[in-house]
C-alpha cells in the first residue's frame, strides 16, 4: 500500500466486515447481440462491509450509474452476481434493503416537506402517527425542523437535497445509494452538503455507495474510492482514504492531498490493480 492509501486488494477493509454488497463477476451489455449493442461493465469484483462509505469514480460513460442500478436491481445483470445483505439483488429490493438519492431531489411540489418524507411510509402502509412522527425525526436529523410546512419551491438546492436524503433514510434502510446527488449545486453549497451527508452518515451507520465525478468529493466522503476505467467499465484502482473523521480541516490535510493525488493518478491510468 501507498503513502497515499492505495489498495489493491479490491476487499479492502471490507474483508473485516459484514457484507452489504457483494458483486462477483459482474458485466453488464446492453442490446446483446444487435448492431447497437454495449458492453457496460465486465468482470467486476467489489465487496462493500457494512458500515462503509464507498465512492465509485471515472470517466463518462464507464458504467458507474449503471454499477449503481445493477445493485439496486433496477435493471438485470448481464453476468455474475449481485448480492445485497446477503440476498439477491432482487430480493433486497423487494425487502427495502436499500434507498436512492439521485442528482435532482425528485419532490413532488404539492406536497409539502413533511409530507413528501412521508411518501414512502405511506406506501409502506404506515399509520398516520407513525408517518408524522418519523418525518418530524427526519427533518431534525438533516436540520430541517422549521421546513415541515413548506413546500419544494420555497427551498434552495441544498435544501431541496436534504429533504430527499431524509426521504430516504425514512424507513431506516441498510444500504444508502446515491447517483451525483450534489452534482448540480454550487460549490460552497457542495462542500456543505458533504459535510451533512457525512454526519448523517457517521450517525446512522447507514453504508453508502455515492457515484461522482469530482475527485475531491470522492476523497473527502469516502472510505474508499473505487475507481474505474473508461467503457468498458472495470475497476482499475480502489483507494483506502484511511483520513479518519472528517471536517474542514481535512480539505487542508497533506493526507487528503495525497489521496486527492492518487485518485488522479489511478483515472489517468497510473495505477492498476
Amino acid at each position: 500500500m501507498s503513502d497515499a492509501g492505495e489498495s489493491n486488494d479490491l476487499d479492502g477493509a471490507a474483508n473485516a466486515a459484514t457484507a452489504a454488497v457483494e458483486l462477483e463477476n459482474v458485466s453488464k451489455v446492453f442490446n446483446p447481440g444487435r448492431p447497437n449493442e454495449v458492453v457496460a461493465l465486465t468482470d467486476i469484483d467489489l465487496r462493500i462491509g457494512s458500515g462503509e462509505f464507498v465512492t465509485l469514480i471515472g470517466p463518462s460513460g464507464c458504467g458507474k450509474s449503471t454499477l449503481l442500478r445493477l445493485i439496486a436491481a433496477l435493471i438485470d445483470v448481464s453476468d455474475g452476481s449481485v448480492k445485497v445483505n446477503g440476498k439477491p439483488a432482487d430480493r433486497a429490493r423487494l425487502d427495502r434493503d436499500y434507498s436512492m438519492v439521485f442528482q435532482r431531489a425528485g419532490l413532488f411540489d404539492w406536497r409539502n416537506v413533511s409530507r413528501n418524507i412521508e411518501l414512502p411510509l405511506e406506501l409502506m402502509g404506515w399509520k398516520a402517527a407513525d408517518r408524522r412522527q418519523r418525518s418530524a425525526e427526519m427533518l431534525e436529523l438533516v436540520k430541517l425542523g422549521e421546513f415541515a410546512r413548506h413546500h419544494p419551491a420555497e427551498l434552495s438546492g441544498g435544501m431541496q437535497q436534504r429533504v430527499a436524503i431524509a426521504r430516504a433514510m425514512s424507513f431506516d434502510p441498510k444500504l444508502l445509494l446515491m447517483d451525483e446527488p450534489f452534482g448540480a449545486l454550487d460549490e460552497m453549497t457542495r462542500e456543505h452538503m458533504q459535510n451533512e451527508l457525512l454526519r448523517i452518515w457517521t450517525e446512522t451507520q447507514t453504508t453508502v455507495i455515492f457515484v461522482t465525478h469530482s475527485i475531491s468529493e470522492a476523497v473527502f466522503l469516502s472510505t474508499r474510492v473505487v475507481v474505474m476505467s473508461p467503457r468498458p467499465g472495470r475497476i482499475s484502482a480502489v483507494i483506502d482514504t484511511d483520513l479518519g473523521e472528517r471536517s474542514e480541516a481535512t480539505r487542508d490535510n497533506p493526507a487528503y492531498f495525497a489521496n486527492v493525488t492518487a485518485v488522479r493518478n489511478a483515472l489517468r491510468g497510473g495505477h492498476e490493480s
